[in-house]
């Protein structure tokens, strides 16, 4: 049986640049759909995961990628990663638009001031499947431009029955890999997610940062899943699971690469003093929690810290993607003060200096006490604070004391 193809939020990005650039890479976790999406972009593929086409482009690069219809897929470009060099000197002989497309599981080295794509090749990050993209509807508006509505039945829009906190929870534990996001049944998703975990620690981890300890990576994953969508310190980490601080910047640094961890980082404000500056840790997809911790969702719904994080980090996903599409080139960060009294959850920063504060609740009532950060946020940056929203799991969305749009977590996509 052939699969219907998704649309994916990207895809409408990626045709505005395969027309006016002439190399696009698309960067994401492994098994996220990067190479089904990327052919639909192309006219022919260069398999760099198969030995036989590898060899032929490592033992000539320039050669091996010429003479294919073009736009060229180049499929999975770190294992041979001489191929960046030939793209750099085929584009600099022509500059023709829609030459190739690269995709790749890993974005290791692409910041190097010495990476030959610089100037060369226009990356585009691409995340697991949201709920937006699984319903079909990858080129409505995206949430982040709709948000800066005044109306909250605006932001919200037309929309099918929304879930309640256990819907929420099974929404975050099916995954954004399509693989298990289109799973007939929940045994086959829990099955596809240990495999990807195991392949995980047995490969990724040796690809992008060498042979290191399977047994303190898995202790060192299971940390990072149980903090997730926090700021814990690394030295705390690092002692709990037992490695040092080299080992630990190692892992860090691999897991980013690899698309896993986000480091969402510290909004930073002269106008706002005493702010913690560490990175806020995301697992980039939150099912993720599933086969790391070995829980399910009864699991979640009895560790109310759990389903907190959960939460955040399901609505961090679901926001990550649009980053690249909606307008104004939006940012991500969070905030937290030195002694923990105000904490937003994700600071929305665009380009003209305009801001979206978002607290996200795991309650279907939410009052006006679950408003004082983004309150205390808007008193202190003003007129700079465009728009404050408090997710929750309730149906309904309304308005709270402050000027804050409650709404529904479903909002996002609905």
């Amino acid at each position: 049986m052939v699969l219907r193809y998704l649309e994916r939020i990207v895809d409408p990005l990626l045709d505005e640049l395969v027309a006016e650039a002439p190399a696009v890479m698309l960067t994401g976790p492994r098994a996220t759909g990067k190479t089904t999406t990327a052919r639909r972009h192309s006219r022919s593929m260069v398999r760099l995961d198969r030995p036989a086409e590898a060899g032929v482009v490592r033992a000539d690069p320039d050669a091996g990628i010429a003479g294919h219809d073009e736009p060229v897929l180049l499929d999975e470009w770190q294992q041979v990663p001489e191929v960046l060099g030939a793209v750099k000197r085929a584009v600099d002989d022509d500059w023709r638009p829609g030459r190739y497309v690269l995709t790749g599981s890993s974005a290791w080295d692409l910041a190097g001031e010495r990476w030959p794509g610089t100037g060369r090749v226009t990356t585009v990050p691409m995340w697991g499947l949201t709920v937006r993209e699984l319903q079909g509807r990858a080129r409505d508006a995206p949430f982040l431009d709709r948000v800066r509505s005044a109306d909250p039945d605006a932001v919200v829009g037309p929309g099918g029955p929304v879930p309640d906190i256990r819907g929420y929870v099974d929404l975050a534990l099916t995954s954004g890999f399509p693989q298990a996001a289109l799973a007939p049944r929940p045994a086959a998703i829990a099955r596809f997610l240990a495999s990807w975990v195991d392949h995980l620690v047995a490969r990724d981890l040796r690809t992008v940062a060498g042979a290191r300890n399977p047994a303190a990576f898995r202790r060192y994953l299971a940390a990072m899943a149980a903090s997730t969508a926090g700021t814990p310190l690394h030295r705390t980490v690092y002692g709990a699971v037992g490695i040092d601080r080299a080992t630990g910047v190692a892992y860090d640094a691999a897991l980013e690469a690899l698309g896993i961890l986000d480091l969402l980082p510290a909004f930073a404000s002269n106008r706002l003093d005493r702010l913690v500056r560490l990175p806020k840790r995301h697992l980039t997809d939150p099912a993720l929690l599933g086969p790391i911790l070995g829980v399910d969702a009864r699991a979640v719904l009895r560790d109310v810290d759990l389903l907190g994080r959960l939460l955040d980090s399901f609505v961090t996903a679901q926001l990550r993607p649009e980053l690249a599409v909606a307008q104004g080139r939006p940012t991500l960060s969070h905030l937290r003060d030195a002694n923990g009294r105000h904490e937003v959850d994700l600071i929305v920063e665009r380009a003209d200096g305009a801001i979206t504060g978002i607290e996200i609740k795991a309650t279907a009532a939410p009052t006006a006490g679950d408003t004082v950060h983004l309150r205390w946020l808007r008193n202190r940056l003003g007129e700079r604070v465009d728009t404050l929203v408090l997710f929750h799991t309730g149906p309904r969305s309304f308005r709270l004391p402050g000027d804050v749009l409650a709404l529904p977590i479903a909002s996002i996509w609905g």
